[in-house]
């Protein structure tokens, strides 16, 4: 999201996972391919399934998820928490159980649950509704929780998710950077094995200088953050791909 917006297509999600290979990135412990927001259609089918864009992604989420796990690696998916997307697509509120089961008949492996067109009910029910629906499909999906650090979403998170935004979004800046590690680092005693703090995505690659980068890695690493990078790996410089595959600074993480 933080490179492309809502400018993907099933294309770059496949040549991603083939960078994800040829990068380092899956050696040095990477997983997860991860689509975010705009890959629907702006209307459910006639069932009130979710459906995907028709020309952004013809084949499907089921077939970008089979060639994702041809490469070794997991696909994750975007949906949110409120009658829509943050960019306007269908929302899963009301609709948790029908679409974890679409998300687990895809192959789906991660899921990003934003917090946008929240109809102002409080985030911990309709999280967990959510949580509820995903453990119904008996099928392992890691449970992300984008509800910008609301509603001290530290003190109930562990028990709904695995992982929780815990500030507003990050930007390619030192200033947006910093600031969300201030803000992170104070709530270090919410997060453990399974449950984490999450300061957003990170922004290695995008713009900042490579001190920067490093830093931001550094500083991630440190608060046990999950690593997920927001830039282009189809164009990344081998600084970039090497602060993202330092597998010293990973192990600090981990």
């Amino acid at each position: 999201w933080n490179k492309f917006g809502c400018d993907i297509d099933e294309n770059l999600i496949r040549q991603t996972a083939d960078a994800m290979v040829s990068s380092g990135m899956k050696a040095a412990g990477y997983q997860y391919v991860n689509i975010d927001d705009c890959w629907m259609a702006k209307e459910r089918d006639a069932n009130g399934d979710l459906q995907s864009d028709p020309v952004r992604f013809p084949h499907g989420i089921k077939a970008v998820a089979d060639y994702v796990h041809s490469k070794g690696l997991k696909l994750g998916i975007y949906e949110d928490a409120g009658t829509a997307t943050c960019a306007g697509y269908p929302g899963s509120l009301g609709h948790e159980q029908q679409d974890a089961r679409s998300f687990a008949s895809w192959g789906v492996d991660y899921l990003k649950y934003d917090n946008c067109n929240n109809t102002g009910a409080a985030a911990q029910p309709r999280y967990t509704a959510m949580r509820d629906a995903l453990a119904a499909t008996g099928r392992p999906i890691v449970f992300s929780l984008c509800d910008w650090g609301e509603e001290t979403v530290q003190n109930w998170g562990a028990g709904v998710g695995n992982l929780w935004r815990t500030t507003g979004d990050i930007n390619a800046s030192y200033g947006s950077m910093l600031s969300i590690f201030h803000s992170n680092v104070a709530l270090s005693a919410a997060a453990g094995p399974g449950h984490w703090n999450d300061p957003d995505m990170l922004e290695t690659g995008n713009g900042m200088s490579t001190v920067e980068d490093r830093s931001e890695f550094s500083l991630w690493a440190e608060m046990a953050a999950p690593l997920i990078d927001g830039s282009n790996l189809l164009s990344a410089s081998a600084d970039t791909l090497s602060i993202l595959t330092n597998k010293a600074v990973i192990a600090v993480d981990q």
